[in-house]
């Protein structure tokens, strides 16, 4: 008999949040992941040169969630680093997102100090101004440093990451983009920010250690979940199929789950290119930006997220090249393409699935929206109660 109480499709941030969660209510859980290892995008290991590498690219945690980080640091210590972002232009490097520290890099000290005033005295200083707003001024100035961070910074940055020409980038998008009227550099201004300790799959192993958790690596769940057309789940063990009643958690790719019935869902994904130098610093900075000519869209330098990797006489990096996402080439898709014809075709897959009532999409993938990492956390402890509450009112 199939004695499992929740299957969790996947063991990135939603899968173990929520495996942690039910596993801590008594539940038996089981996680299938296809990969060889936990951890989703967010998994690291030590490589060759004993630096603690993130083979899926620079996950930085930082959240505004006392609830988040609480649960979270149950799981690890936290080493205090703080990101802070340049990009190089024309061999330049600024801070990004584009600031007060920035102005003055651009403009030179004696231009940028009446423009900071003509700023500060327009929106406030501390503020984040959109750069559609700044385009909108009656000043012309203001508009001209509109004009700098959308051409250099955003433009042709946004153009590589999403393969669009400028006409078909959102408006809407341009206007997210600010620039910030103060001297903080940080990337991230929330509460709390940094690196996990040991790294992110140290947390991990100790989020997933737990009598009630069993976990499946290199398992699909189609190897294991089938969904019948009448809104059933069926489970398969040992050459045996029953029917399953309990609760379904699925994290991977929504049109995989539904065999691609209504097509193949848009995604970008990433090349990495990783190189290894006899050096002890490669950039001044853990993530470098390119926003102008070079294909690639960053570096990432990761000994420069932990304190004492200086002392390593190699460096490692790797330089991120995105790309459309192409089913079957054994790519990962990481960013969805969020547009209405898309919507409403994960719309159909999404319906569908509200066809089987045990049946639970969560995270980026299934539910074909961007999540940060404490974001996801936070989505799945908000459906994990909601899971245990409706089991105790049974």
């Amino acid at each position: 008999m199939f004695r499992y109480d929740a299957v969790i499709v996947g063991a990135g941030f939603a899968g173990a949040v929520t495996a942690r969660c039910l596993a801590e209510a008594g539940w038996q859980v089981l996680i299938l992941e296809q990969r060889e290892h936990i951890g989703g995008n967010a998994y690291d290991k030590t490589d060759e040169a004993g630096i603690l590498v993130q083979l899926y690219g620079p996950h930085i945690y930082h959240t505004k969630e006392e609830e988040v980080h609480r649960f979270l640091s149950r799981f690890t210590k936290w080493h205090d680093y703080r990101h802070e972002v340049v990009a190089n232009i024309h061999g330049k490097l600024i801070p990004v997102p584009f600031n007060l520290n920035t102005l003055e890099l651009v403009y030179g000290k004696e231009e940028a100090a009446v423009l900071e005033k003509k700023l500060v005295d327009a929106f406030g200083y501390g503020t984040k101004v959109p750069i559609l707003k700044l385009r909108e001024h009656p000043e012309p100035a203001i508009r001209e440093i509109a004009d700098y961070v959308y051409e250099n910074i955003f433009l042709r940055y946004t153009m590589k990451q999403w393969g669009q020409t400028p006409e078909e980038i959102d408006p809407a998008v341009t206007g997210r983009v600010p620039v910030v009227l103060s001297r903080d550099n940080r990337y991230f201004a929330d509460t709390w920010q940094g690196m996990p300790e040991h790294g992110f799959t140290a947390l991990f192993e100790k989020m997933l250690s737990h009598e009630n958790i069993t976990i499946r690596l290199g398992c699909r769940a189609q190897e294991v979940l089938t969904l019948s057309g009448e809104g059933g789940i069926r489970v398969r063990q040992e050459g045996l199929e029953e029917e399953y009643t309990g609760i379904v958690v699925y994290t991977g790719p929504v049109d995989e789950l539904f065999d691609y019935r209504f097509g193949h869902l848009p995604y970008r994904t990433l090349n990495f290119v990783w190189e290894r130098y006899n050096q002890t610093e490669y950039q001044t900075h853990a993530v470098v930006n390119y926003t102008v000519e070079e294909e690639y869209t960053r570096i990432t330098e990761f000994k420069k997220f932990y304190d004492g990797a200086e002392a390593f006489p190699q460096t490692t990096v790797i330089k991120e090249y995105p790309g459309a996402y192409e089913p079957g080439k054994g790519q990962i898709p990481y960013y969805a393409i969020i547009n209405e014809e898309n919507n409403r075709q994960y719309e159909r897959y999404q319906t569908l699935a509200g066809r089987y009532p045990g049946l639970f999409l969560l995270g980026r993938l299934a539910e074909y929206k961007y999540y940060n990492m404490d974001a996801i956390t936070k989505r799945a402890l908000e459906l994990s109660k909601s899971l245990i509450r409706k089991e105790a009112e049974k």
